[in-house]
């Protein structure tokens, strides 16, 4: 078994803690050391993290998949939209070394709502019923990762996140 599938809360956390200490780099490097990071206390609107700079407020649903794997959807939670510029970060890492490779973002500019999950697919449950349908999650949208806009460097969405 896979140390990946089996301890993956142990490293879904460990690729939020990389990602918000690569986003602290970067205050720091660009001088002005003004980044503050929140987690909500309950996750009930998809948020897992909240970074503010430069007076914007970014509530991030925080997604990853390794480096040549398959995924090529993700389900987000339509609440997020409700928060000061909400956005999804999908993080493609190395699984041997977790290096963090390229972003996916999902997102309105700094400062502005998210918008386009309205029209998003609804997700459904993974598991049938006992008659075998797959409920509805109406609370829960999918995205393809064609919806998402991806970058190669950590700069890049540090900059798309605060600055444009």
């Amino acid at each position: 078994m896979s140390k990946h599938f089996k301890h993956s809360s142990f490293r879904e956390k460990l690729i939020e803690h990389l990602f918000i200490s690569e986003m602290l780099k970067l205050s720091w490097k660009k001088g002005d050391c003004q980044l503050e990071v929140m987690k909500p206390e309950v996750d009930n609107a998809g948020c897992d993290v909240v970074l503010e700079n430069n007076n914007i407020i970014r509530h991030i649903q925080l997604k990853a998949s390794k480096l040549g794997g398959k995924t090529s959807r993700q389900n987000i939670n339509n609440r997020l939209a409700t928060k000061p510029s909400g956005c999804i970060v999908w993080i493609i890492f190395n699984e041997d070394t977790l290096e963090l490779c390229s972003f996916y973002f999902f997102g309105a500019e700094a400062g502005k709502p998210l918008v386009g999950l309205e029209d998003a697919k609804i997700a459904k449950h993974t598991k049938g019923n006992a008659s075998g349908l797959k409920a509805e999650r109406p609370n829960i949208r999918t995205l393809n990762k064609g919806q998402f806009i991806r970058y190669d460097s950590i700069e890049t969405l540090y900059d798309v996140l605060f600055f444009t």
